[in-house]
């Protein structure tokens, strides 16, 4: 199959403000479908989706609930989560068919992001097998203090022991998220939770490429004390702590989705 078809599953709330510039960097993908998939958003964000033509589902809140609705419902033979605030890069959709297919990637190639583009872990996609998912390196949009040491360490993290998170744009075949179950319905997490299960099942390749996304949970808090606290969840879920404690943790100090 040439070009199989991805089905982008972005669940969203209350992202009137980035819904509109994430949607638009997906117009020509070739043979892409997107799923919006609201958690009962309370500002403009359902009529902007509805005025962009976009397919749009309602779910009860929790992304991963609402990645599952997505999921559940794409046509797609491959799959790509997508957070509302992360900009795709220019060609992602030939990226992600040759990241799938084992192919590797070649430097004169078009593939490009004009908007960030950091020097650092450049190299080729390969392995003797087709990797089983992959997702994107990181680009944060900020200049803030220390945020490009924070994307060197997330992308070293990601490229060594393959643990991509959620706003890298992770993406496999749909075969194979309907095999694994799909996202684990926690609170938080589910993306960490998810990696680690299909870490099990092959290889997860890093597009040497960034998606872009917003800067604003560092903005918010700091470099410093987001690291900490996203280290935090870390720990205590390897300590066996409740999901639902994490989360309530979590949400005290980060009030957006």
């Amino acid at each position: 199959m040439q070009n199989p078809k991805i089905s982008i599953i972005i669940p969203i709330l209350n992202e009137a403000n980035n819904i509109t510039k994430t949607v638009l960097l997906l117009r020509d993908a070739v043979n892409v479908e997107v799923i919006v998939v609201d958690g009962g958003s309370q500002d403009e964000t359902v009529a902007i989706v509805n005025s962009l033509g976009i397919k749009l589902l309602s779910s009860p809140p929790g992304r991963a609930k609402q990645m599952n609705a997505g999921a559940a419902l794409a046509s797609g033979d491959i799959l790509l989560f997508l957070h509302a605030d992360t900009l795709l890069p220019v060609n992602f959709d030939t990226m992600v068919r040759q990241t799938l297919a084992g192919e590797k990637h070649k430097e004169n190639s078009p593939i490009q992001n004009p908007i960030f583009s950091p020097p650092f872990l450049r190299g080729g996609w390969g392995g003797s097998q087709p990797p089983i998912a992959g997702a994107f390196e990181l680009g944060i949009n900020s200049k803030i203090r220390g945020i490009r040491l924070v994307e060197k360490m997330v992308n070293l993290r990601s490229r060594f022991f393959s643990l991509p998170y959620g706003d890298q744009a992770i993406f496999l075949k749909a075969d194979v998220f309907r095999d694994i179950g799909g996202f684990p319905e926690l609170p938080i997490m589910e993306d960490f939770v998810f990696i680690r299960r299909l870490r099990e099942l092959g290889k997860i390749e890093i597009v040497p490429v960034p998606v872009i996304t917003s800067g604003r949970r560092w903005q918010k808090l700091g470099v410093l004390k987001t690291t900490l606290i996203n280290q935090i969840m870390i720990i205590g879920y390897f300590l066996g702590i409740s999901p639902k404690k994490l989360a309530r943790f979590y949400r005290r100090k980060f009030t957006k989705f």
